[in-house]
């Protein structure tokens, strides 16, 4: 220890020393630390922003401190007894309906939300104009008042002052919606907000038998400090059959909570592989610093300097570089939720004030030092075999074996923690593992398509073309670039493609092919006793249609063979299964869009214990097997039913499905309504027009959806996803490029000497102008064909084992990769060369 020290000290002054000449050669080692490090540390720190905010904003967002959620009926008396007594009650109705214009001409569907005079009871609503909400909300003769999203006035030409009619209603706009405080909690919605009392809702006739209604109890509570967990479990206690949906404020809005840090985390592997595509940066940056510091090792070993002194200067000069790289990669990410409030705080709950994130920033920092450990100390091992005799003639790293076992040692322990990391903050740690054996995959695939390149150069044929044949053996002779260039590229060019497929699929079945083959309306809400008249207009308006009916009602799963959801281990992909209320039906007969995968379906005209039909793959993701019993609440009743079968569902079809469907005699007596949809691929959008306007005047109390509206919101949404993720797979892109700069700027000594050579022999710059062209074509073009077959790979398991989609390949992607391949290759590559093509022979030929 005591000679171990001083050794230390000697190799830290000399590392400072040798560092007073600047950081030339290391800033690709500084960019890529800082991007990957950037990339991660500002995801994490705008996932932390977001669902911080979310759980210190807890009661405006749910605008209370609790909320119990009834669908399809209102809270008995010994229910609301129970609920008045933890505190101040707000009741808001929520549903979907049609908002027409007063003579009939145009009509909407809007989102209702129906509130009492105490909404709400946290948070404030902002309206235009700033007035008193009982005022807005007050009737007006004949009229009652109602404030609206801004998208509602223009989609229907309207004004505030103009009425138009809603169910049995007519409803006046005295305002528009500037933000609503329980807008996040409230969920997504298709349509845009119609705000108005319960006393204009009660008028419109829409609250009949069966009607999709949702009943939301929001509590301010009289002891604020009570327990959140006693409360809900006394619910359960006291009122077990009461089937409501209870959400507390420390979690108001739990979906957008994990899909943002699902996104997040999704973002944070793409972010990783930036990090780890830069680390092959590092590992030619640290190397080529090294190569060109050859003969400063060798004087140092003849000076007698130990070889551990040696390895010491340099690590410390590293470790110093790779700092302020991961220092630049914090502030980014620093920054990064100041930039995002920006753009973010109309659609989410972000903080506008300035914070720092610890956390996210702490895991950035690791992800950067365990990824610059993992790839500079096999360089570090090959410097102490640097000789002493370096310094008299040409020799550096081109001839080189592993490194000893030590270093071997210490890379795969960076790796191995590196790795770790990965899977202890990931969210889904399996989708981690996932990543880390591709990662793992693509850099042996890629080192064997760079072996596979060079033996096919060496096996070719002898050709006519100098420049050609130069160019070929570029490729395979020792120290070539071709397993550079290839894994430099061959990453982040795979992401690429994998994210493109995935977009582009995933846009090809909502947009491309489904609306084919997708209904062009769902109706619901519809009554047993309109459903002659509803089937009469359709049939005049719309002859070559098809129309399908289901009876439909809500129910909510409450346990699995007795065992209470809430208590259970419940994969994320299934969670959404569990979340609220789902629709359900019944049926004699297996619905024609759907196929048996296991079991039996019940007899015709049965009527033995209730069963159920359950989706295949829900089913699944659940844990399920035929014979489970699944516990649902349907109109306060908890009715258990035993899986009869799985049912094969095409989701993305959407046709009428349901994850459940039960037998007949499970509901007989309930009351319920109707779904349908209508199908007609020859239908204009006049005939749609003409449809909907139809089915609104006649029967005001019936919700149509057309499907394309809903399309083009999704399709919207998808498309702010895909730039998000976009910008994230461009840094990884960025982190290629900058490697291959490396690379090539790695290789340049090595290419002066043969470009100098060659010119001596009688090359002209215009041959080996060629010669390099036609070398970083090829390196493109077998780069290119590795991202499209990877990427095809890994896009197809995303869309069809993930997403549970249909994938195709599509060509225009295989097209905009090989030209990204090859402008980025041969691009760099010619403007590195450039400059060797214009160096004096002389100096060099003296070298040599």
């Amino acid at each position: 220890m005591s000679a171990f020290l001083p050794r230390l000290k000697v190799a830290f002054q000399l590392a400072l020393r040798e560092m007073r000449g600047g950081l030339k050669g290391f800033y690709i080692f500084l960019a890529c630390i800082a991007l990957g490090t950037g990339a991660i540390a500002a995801v994490n720190s705008v996932s932390t922003s977001i669902t911080r905010s979310i759980a210190t904003q807890g009661q405006s967002l749910l605008a209370g401190d609790i909320r119990f959620e009834l669908n399809n009926r209102e809270a008995t008396s010994q229910e609301r007894q129970f609920l008045d007594a933890l505190g101040t009650v707000s009741v808001s109705t929520n549903l979907r309906s049609m908002a027409r214009l007063t003579d009939g001409s145009d009509q909407s569907l809007v989102e209702i939300k129906a509130v009492d005079n105490v909404y709400p009871l946290y948070g404030t609503l902002k309206t235009e104009p700033d007035q008193p909400l009982a005022d807005l909300l007050a009737r007006q003769g004949d009229a009652y008042g109602a404030v609206v999203a801004p998208l509602l006035i223009d989609r229907l030409g309207l004004a505030i002052g103009d009425e138009m009619l809603v169910g049995n209603a007519r409803i006046r706009i005295t305002g528009t919606i500037v933000s609503e405080p329980d807008a996040i909690s409230e969920g997504f919605g298709f349509a845009p907000r119609l705000l108005t009392s319960r006393d204009a809702l009660q008028a419109t006739g829409l609250i009949q038998t069966g009607s999709l209604v949702e009943q939301v109890y929001k509590i301010r509570l009289t002891q604020p400090a009570k327990d959140f967990e006693a409360i809900r479990a006394d619910a359960t206690k006291t009122l077990p059959n009461a089937g409501w949906s209870i959400r507390t404020s420390d979690r108001a809005a739990p979906s957008l909570t994990e899909n943002v840090v699902r996104f997040s985390q999704f973002l944070t592997l793409v972010g990783l592989t930036a990090l780890i595509v830069g680390g092959v940066g590092v590992a030619n940056a640290v190397r080529a610093f090294l190569d060109s510091k050859r003969t400063v090792i060798a004087t140092l070993k003849c000076l007698g300097a130990p070889v551990s002194v040696v390895v010491m200067v340099y690590f410390f000069q590293i470790a110093i570089i790779a700092t302020i790289g991961i220092l630049l990669g914090l502030v980014i990410g620093a920054i990064a939720p100041m930039i995002a409030s920006y753009y973010l705080a109309q659609f989410l709950p972000i903080s506008a004030s300035p914070a720092l994130y610890p956390g996210a920033l702490a895991l950035a920092a690791l992800f950067g030092a365990l990824t610059t450990l993992a790839f500079a100390i096999v360089p570090l091992g090959h410097s102490r075999e640097v000789p002493a005799t370096a310094l008299f003639r040409e020799n550096g790293f081109e001839s080189r074996g592993l490194p000893s076992w030590p270093y071997l040692m210490a890379t795969a322990l960076a790796i191995l923690c590196l790795a770790g990391l990965a899977v202890f903050s990931a969210y889904d740690r399996r989708l981690a593992l996932i990543f880390l054996v591709a990662m793992a995959s693509g850099f042996v695939v890629l080192r064997l398509v760079a072996v596979g390149v060079a033996a096919l150069a060496r096996r070719s044929p002898r050709l006519p073309s100098a420049a050609l044949r130069l160019a070929i053996g570029n490729i395979h002779r020792p120290g070539a670039l071709t397993p550079s260039v290839i894994l430099s590229l061959g990453l982040g060019l795979a992401l690429l493609v994998t994210l493109a497929l995935i977009d582009g699929n995933l846009r090809r079945e909502l947009i491309g092919n489904l609306p084919e083959r997708a209904p062009n309306f769902f109706f619901v809400d519809i009554q047993r006793n309109d459903l002659d008249s509803f089937r009469a207009i359709l049939k005049d308006n719309a002859s070559n249609g098809q129309i399908v009916e289901v009876p439909m009602l809500r129910g909510r799963i409450l346990a699995f063979n007795g065992t209470d959801v809430a208590k259970m281990e419940v994969p994320p992909e299934g969670r959404w299964v569990l979340r609220g209320d789902r629709g359900i039906t019944y049926s004699e007969a297996i619905p024609e869009n759907a196929a048996v995968t296991d079991g039996q379906w019940w007899p015709a005209n049965y009527s033995g214990e209730p069963l159920v039909s359950f989706s295949e793959q829900e089913a699944i993701e659940l844990g399920l097997k035929i014979g489970d019993t699944v516990t649902v609440n349907v109109l306060g009743r908890n009715i258990t039913a035993k899986i009869s079968n799985f049912r094969k569902v095409e989701w993305e079809s959407l046709s009428i499905n349901f994850v459940m469907v039960f037998s007949p005699n499970t509901f007989a007596g309930a009351p319920h309504a109707w779904l349908a949809t209508l199908t007609d691929a020859t239908a204009t959008p006049e005939t749609e027009a003409t449809i909907l306007r139809a089915v609104t005047q006649k029967h005001p109390t019936i919700t149509s959806v057309r499907v394309k509206d809903a399309l083009d919101v999704v399709n919207s949404l998808i498309g702010q996803l895909a730039t998000a993720i976009r910008a994230a797979a461009a840094i990884a892109l960025l982190s290629s490029v900058l490697v291959l700069a490396g690379a090539l700027a790695a290789g340049n000594r090595a290419r002066t000497h043969d470009a100098v050579v060659l010119k001596t022999l009688g090359a002209t710059r215009a041959t080996l102008i060629r010669a390099f062209t036609y070398e970083y074509l090829l390196l493109g073009i077998a780069t290119a064909v590795f991202a499209l077959l990877a990427g095809g790979a890994a896009a197809w398991f995303v869309v069809t084992q993930v997403m549970n989609l249909p994938s195709s390949f599509l060509p225009t992607v295989a097209l905009s990769t090989l030209g990204i391949a090859m402008v980025t290759t041969i691009g760099i590559g010619l403007a590195g060369t450039w400059r060797i093509l214009g160096q004096k022979a002389a100096p060099v030929l003296r070298e040599l």
